[in-house]
């Protein structure tokens, strides 16, 4: 079974996110924050990463870095309320990630997105 570690400082988001991903098949460890986010990295040695991007205490940019930096080939894909704004995508793929989805996000399309990095 594949683990995802999903990291989400909206709770409603997280809890219905990990609740689909666990309907696919996938073991999810979640985090409220980015210091959450990257204890539980270590610890639960997930195979992808989904990070909303704008968190307390690190921001899904910081942990994407220090994903890439410890792992390189897990795939990360950041979620953001922000938009695709042009620096932040930009930011975002020059830190290695493997995807960028806009929120609001259907759900179906999230997980094949997911589907297609596992």
């Amino acid at each position: 079974m594949k683990k995802i570690l999903f990291a989400d400082d909206d709770e409603l988001i997280l809890k219905m996110i990990a609740f689909k991903l666990r309907q696919e098949g996938y073991s999810v460890a979640i985090a409220k924050d980015g210091n959450e986010a990257m204890e539980c990295f270590n610890t639960e040695k997930p195979d992808i990463v989904l990070t909303d991007i704008m968190m307390p205490y690190k921001s899904g940019l910081e942990v994407t870095q220090l994903v890439k930096k410890s792992e390189p080939e897990i795939p990360v894909v950041i979620l953001s309320s922000l938009g695709e704004n042009g620096n932040t995508v930009k930011e975002a793929f020059d830190l290695g990630v493997s995807d960028f989805v806009s929120k609001p996000f259907n759900p179906k399309e999230l997980m094949l997105r997911i589907r297609r990095l596992v």
